[in-house]
């Protein structure tokens, strides 16, 4: 099995970042909902791709954020 200690989750699109629902050392699980931006009149929520805890919330609400810009940095819980 892979060990993935720490990486960052990205913009799927350019929009507005326009609610953040974790903040640094959160404990999250997979699925669960981190960031919910806008783009072209559409949210996109951003959620946790498994067990790890928030290291970095790099955007706020009203940020303008560009293509692959990196949002949330985030740790992998070990199993």
């Amino acid at each position: 099995s892979e060990e993935v200690s720490d990486f960052r989750l990205s913009a799927p699109m350019p929009g507005n970042v326009i609610r953040v629902l974790v903040k640094a050392g959160d404990e999250v699980s997979p699925g669960q909902p981190l960031l919910v931006m806008e783009a072209m009149k559409m949210e996109h929520t951003i959620v946790a791709p498994a067990n790890g805890i928030v290291e970095e919330v790099l955007f706020q609400p009203g940020d303008i954020v560009q293509n692959d810009a990196k949002l949330v940095k985030f740790s992998l819980l070990e199993e």
